[in-house]
């Protein structure tokens, strides 16, 4: 691997002008003449959200250090507001201390719980305030960190976070009093392979979160060896350096246990370097479905044959690799609605010298590569993209898009200028043209692209809950970094918050429509997964753009029922149930 410059001659030759390219020369787009619009704001500092990653790195290279970490939204504590929890790296080597790190510590490195103490005034605006309640919290996550999934495991009301380590995963239950134990052993989801994202999902429709954790290669120090970039410069190994690791399934047990079926289930038949993990129904049949973005290797569409067992069917349904038939460095990935059809499409954050791919979904889960066709290959030139989302910033309706860069190689010319971590890359920001293609607003996007760093985790959510998409991103060896959305609420909005039955903690992996009054219908899916290493705030934030009269919510609900919602007015937060609604036969709803 190696940093690559990118002419205009070759722009141009692609189909792009010079007005429509961000050229990279190693890292630095050319300067727009366009002003900024300040579509976010970078208010870290201000709400006492202080976390720097630690990546242990001590001149070895060693490739766990490159890799993390992730970030988590949840509501930890039923407030109503987004807490933040961040994955922390530790130390690497098996004679080293911290004193022998490039960037040692303060303090021995351990994973961050915030809690988010909003308060909103009278009129309406409303003030975050972080405190670090690690302490208090009892969690002691001094593991290698590198991602999360979140869900009420047990149905006591109260959501729980498991965590992925290079080195033994853990799950802390929530116990409802702002602390938290692990019980990592007693529910059986023990697992010391490299983990990397995970998500809580129920694939057998028994109302339990079953849960899949996504794993990369072996790596241990007495196999580590040296690995050259093709100019002779040392470098880091990539994943074919190790043998992929099968990816691992546990079933809810609806005791507060889980059992290990990945043999049985057919997912650790093909074991891949999984780095991203999402759950959809991709083929409308009302049962979960998982797609596994590999690095360097075949992605993944495990088809949910309703019997707890998956057949893999990426390759024949058009997701597996790009329209030239190669196999890309895949990390990040999302799925939504993009083009306003009704299903899911999908995208996927590649290396530098791969172009991130968009997946159209033709309908029943068979996708085509459209990349091209939405704009969004040649801006994606020249970055490493990892934590990503399509999301509606500007709340007009359509899915916007951000992926969160950070090279895996040394960049060139900060190599030379002494840099011991030169992999530093700006963010990009992508704004969504009414479905048909994207525009890149990164150099005019503001604070959000400005930063040179090595991005890694995102998550995406309302965390002052004001009606608008906000971003947090983790920085390998960097700060966090929270990002306050400035436009959306300009526009109209509606929130949702969905409830199966007593259990009163967030249900995703429905779908829902959104009836307007001027008959547009917006398809949207509450996830906590995807992205890279992160976790997604659970409620569904939709765009209403001008339109602020009554909606009508239509629900699918994942056990094939569906219910109809009316009256429910514009610019507010609501909760769904399941069973209060107007049941709907599946005719009514595609009127």
């Amino acid at each position: 691997m190696k940093p690559i410059v990118y002419l205009l001659p070759l722009l141009i030759l692609l189909g792009c002008t010079s007005e429509e390219a961000v050229i990279v020369e190693n890292d630095k787009p050319t300067p727009e003449t366009r002003p900024s619009l300040e579509l976010f704001t970078d208010v870290t500092s201000e709400v006492d959200l202080d976390f720097t990653h630690y990546n242990g790195m001590t001149g070895q290279l060693y490739l766990p250090e490159l890799m993390g970490s992730g970030t988590v939204l949840f509501d930890f504590d039923n407030d109503g507001d987004l807490d933040v929890y961040l994955l922390q790296g530790s130390l690497l080597g098996e004679e080293t201390s911290l004193k022998d790190s490039i960037y040692p510590p303060a303090d021995t490195p351990r994973d961050q719980l915030f809690r988010n103490d909003l308060v909103t005034d009278p009129s309406g605006q409303s003030r975050i305030t972080f405190v670090n309640v690690t302490d208090e919290s009892g969690i002691d996550a001094t593991g290698y960190g590198m991602g999360a999934a979140v869900t009420d495991f047990n149905h006591d009301g109260w959501q729980d976070i498991y965590i992925t380590n290079w080195g033994d995963n853990q799950l802390w239950q929530n116990k409802g009093d702002g602390t938290f134990v692990d019980v990592t052993s007693q529910a059986g989801v023990s697992s010391s392979q490299w983990g990397t994202s995970a998500v809580f999902a129920d694939i057998n429709q028994d109302g339990w979160d079953d849960l899949y954790i996504t794993n990369y290669i072996t790596f241990g120090y007495d196999t580590h060896r040296p690995c050259y970039l093709t100019n002779g410069a040392l470098g880091y190994c990539g994943p074919k350096s190790g043998v992929a690791e099968p990816d691992r399934l546990f079933l809810n047990q609806q005791d507060g246990t889980f059992k290990d079926i990945s043999a049985v289930s057919g997912i650790a038949q093909k074991p891949e370097a999984g780095l991203g993990v999402l759950v959809r129904d991709f083929n409308g049949d009302n049962w979960i479905d998982i797609y596994v973005a590999n690095d360097a290797g075949h992605n993944q569409l495990w088809i949910n044959q309703q019997d707890g067992t998956f057949t893999e069917e990426a390759l024949i349904r058009g997701c597996a690799c790009n329209i030239d038939g190669f196999a890309e460095g895949s990390m990040g990935v999302d799925a939504a609605d993009i083009d306003g059809d009704g299903d899911e499409d999908l995208v996927m954050g590649h290396w530098a010298e791969e172009t991130n791919t968009v997946y159209l979904n033709l309908g029943d889960g068979f996708f085509e590569d459209a990349t091209d066709q939405f704009r969004l290959g040649v801006p994606s030139i020249g970055y490493t993209a990892f934590g990503t989302a399509w999301f509606d910033y500007d709340n007009d309706g359509w899915l916007d898009l951000f992926m969160a860069n950070g090279a895996t190689n040394f960049v060139e010319s900060r190599q030379r200028a002494g840099d011991p971590y030169p992999l530093q890359e700006r963010n990009q920001l992508f704004r969504n043209l009414n479905g048909k293609s994207y525009e890149d607003l990164t150099a005019v996007a503001g604070q959000l692209c400005e930063p040179l760093e090595v991005t890694r985790g995102a998550s995406f959510g309302d965390i002052d809950n004001d009606g608008d998409t906000d971003i947090i991103i983790s920085n390998n060896s960097g700060p966090a970094r929270l990002y306050t959305n400035n436009v959306g609420n300009d526009q109209h909005w509606l929130g949702v918050q969905l409830q199966a039955g007593d259990v009163a903690t967030p249900r995703v992996q429905c779908r829902l429509e959104f009836h307007l009054s001027n008959g547009v219908i917006l398809h949207r899916t509450p996830r906590t997964d995807g992205s890279y290493l992160s976790v997604n705030d659970p409620r569904i934030l939709v765009g209403l753009g001008s339109h602020n009269t009554d909606v009508q919510v239509t629900v699918h609900w994942n056990n094939g029922n569906t219910e109809r919602f009316e009256g429910i007015a514009a610019d507010q937060y609501v909760t769904i149930s399941q069973g209060q609604g107007t049941a709907a036969k599946a005719r009514e709803t595609a009127e």
